[in-house]
This record gives C-alpha cells, sequence and structure tokens, in this order.
C-alpha cells in the first residue's frame, strides 16, 4: 500500500491533494495520505458554515475555514493533529464502516500504548469516553475515501473557541455537528511517545501500520507528487477550497436575528441568509433618528454575511442621523459582530 506524507500545512490544498489522487490514476487504491494544517476548521458538506463556527474569532486568529465534499459535522485543526486518509476500492468495503477501515490507525495506537482506543457510535475514535478522532466518508467513480483526524497535541481552548458559535438565533436547516467532549491522545501513549513533534508521531506512526521498526524502509512505500501532479492540485485548490462560493454559498439559508436594549432605545435586526449572502434586512426598534433606515437596509442588502463586509458598509453612514443617542460603534457592532 502505497502513502503520500504532504508538506503542505494548508488544508486547502491538502483537500484538493486528496481529491486530486482519488480522482486520478496516479496511485492505484488501497493508499494513505498523511497530512498536517495550520489552524483551520473544515465543515462537512451539507453544514451551514456560518452556524458552526465562530467566525469573529476565526477572522482575529488566522483560522482557515473550508468545507470538504464528505459529509458529517465541523472539525477544529491546527499543528498538534494528524490528519490520515484512506482511498479504497469501493466494492472492498461497505459505506459507513469505519471500524474496519480505520483498524490500521488503531492497531498502531494499541501498540504504540492506548490499548483503550476504540471505535465507536457512527464514525468516532476514543478513550475512556473520549473523542480524540473524528472521521467522514464519500464514493465516487468506484472509490471510497476516508479521511480522519488524531488529536496528538491540539490547543483544546481553541477548538471550544472556533466552534462554539455565538448566541445569534441563528435558525437553518443545515446538519449541525454533535460536540463531544474531546482529549489529546498524547498523554495515552507510551512514554517515548509522549513528546514528540507532530512529525515524529506521523512517522512512528506509519512504522507501526507498515510493520517495520525502521521509516526508511516504510518511505520505499512513499508517493512524491511531480509537478504534473502539483499544477492540477493547484487549478483544485483555487477553484473549490479557496473558493467563498464553496465554502459559505453553499450554506442553506437561514435566519439571523440580533436584538439589543440600549438607554436610548432598542435596536431588533433580522436578516434572512441565502447562500452567504443578505436576501433580505429589516432593522425594527423604538430608537429616535432623522434618517431613515430603509437607507441601511438596502445597502446591507445583497452583501456577503461576514463581519468585515458588514462594518465596512455601516462605517460609511453616519449612525447618530439614524439611531440617536446610540454610541455608532454599539450600532456597528450589534449587526456586524458575532457576540
Amino acid at each position: 500500500m502505497k502513502y503520500l506524507a504532504m508538506q503542505s500545512h494548508d488544508i486547502r490544498r491538502n483537500l484538493a491533494t486528496e481529491q486530486y489522487l482519488m480522482n486520478s490514476q496516479q496511485i492505484e487504491p488501497p493508499f494513505m495520505l498523511f497530512y498536517i494544517e495550520k489552524d483551520c476548521i473544515i465543515v462537512g458538506r451539507n453544514q451551514n458554515t456560518l452556524e458552526e463556527i465562530n467566525q469573529q474569532y476565526c477572522e482575529e486568529h488566522g483560522v482557515t475555514v473550508t468545507r470538504r465534499l464528505s459529509g458529517g459535522g465541523a472539525m477544529y485543526q491546527d499543528m498538534g493533529n494528524l490528519c490520515f486518509s484512506f482511498v479504497v476500492p469501493a466494492d472492498q468495503i461497505r459505506f459507513g464502516d469505519f471500524k474496519d477501515l480505520v483498524k490500521p490507525v488503531v492497531d498502531a495506537l494499541h501498540e504504540m500504548g492506548c490499548t483503550g482506543a476504540e471505535v465507536t457510535g457512527r464514525n468516532d475514535i476514543v478513550v475512556d469516553g473520549k473523542k480524540f478522532s473524528g472521521n467522514a466518508m464519500y464514493t465516487r467513480d468506484g472509490k471510497t475515501f476516508s479521511h480522519g483526524t488524531l488529536m496528538y497535541n491540539v490547543n483544546t481552548d481553541s477548538v471550544a473557541d472556533a466552534l462554539h458559535v455565538p448566541k445569534d438565533k441563528i435558525a437553518s436547516k443545515g446538519i449541525k455537528s454533535v460536540r463531544s467532549r474531546v482529549t489529546n491522545i498524547m498523554q495515552y501513549l507510551k512514554p517515548e511517545y509522549q513528546n514528540l513533534s507532530t512529525e515524529e508521531f506521523r512517522d512512528e506512526l506509519i512504522k507501526k501500520i507498515y510493520h517495520t521498526d525502521s521509516l526508511k524502509a516504510a518511505q520505499q512505500n512513499e508517493y512524491h507528487l511531480t509537478s504534473a501532479d502539483n499544477a492540477a492540485i493547484d487549478k483544485i485548490d483555487q477553484e473549490l477550497y479557496k473558493n467563498w462560493d464553496w465554502v459559505y454559498g453553499k450554506s442553506p439559508a437561514f435566519t439571523i436575528k440580533k436584538r439589543h436594549h440600549f438607554t436610548s432605545g432598542t435596536i431588533d435586526a433580522r436578516m434572512l441568509i441565502e447562500k452567504g449572502k443578505i436576501v433580505n434586512v429589516k432593522i425594527y426598534g423604538d430608537f429616535f433618528g432623522t434618517g431613515d433606515v430603509h437607507d441601511i437596509e438596502n445597502e446591507l442588502q445583497g452583501l456577503k454575511y461576514d463581519p468585515q463586509t458588514l462594518r465596512q458598509a455601516l462605517n460609511r453612514f453616519d449612525l447618530n442621523k439614524y439611531f440617536m443617542g446610540i454610541d455608532p460603534a454599539d450600532v456597528v457592532n450589534l449587526i456586524a459582530e458575532q457576540h
């Protein structure tokens, strides 16, 4: 079985690499992929991106957000997380049978000391009732593809912050993630595997999967991308995973309600979002002002629903004219920001 240890730390390029290798004939299945990402969130194919992420936190902390081809829930990753993927002939695995597909990884973890690791539920690998791996799967053109995470030394505080959706009262029909108690696998391994870099952990896992004590011996099975491969991957990366319409525009319609009582009046903003853009907005309240809030509603309609775009639009107005006695910064914060 061949494998590829990706050098990129960009989730979008790595997902493009997965897609390219699955759909091309460059590597005959079965094969494995390993990759390590900088801070990112990957939402499932059928999810509402904005319902899954704390968008403001992601913008402020440089968390990359993208959407994958497979279903399942949103996952946070950083450089302490190791991703792995399997591509196998579709007739060799029953769709949804994660237990058999990830068995080589679970067996390797057992050998490294985490004897309590087990596949539970639909698609999780847990230890002591805590999740350290989530997996997703899809099938196309006679091949089944499964990718999963291994939390080796992930910043779990960032997981909670990035995936904590502020209470903006979002209502949609997107498939929602089920939050689970999570843990890092590092502490459950034998002492010699507890202070490794994520790259070193990956290499130890590869040796166990290929039943060798020598990384050099395992690397005889390693595939190296060609210049033609990289050109094709670049194209997929730009057209899909870095494409705003794919990441946000594929979200189902949802509604937003933002309401706050200020000393000088209450503002109640309602927005209908379709394909990631504001298609209808109404601003209600008992505030006073000489301006007509329809001006603001008309300006916001058609814009992308993201904090930066909304801030820029609102800051073009003299908001004191529309919301007398309310600090313009508070108005912008209420309508544009996530809370």
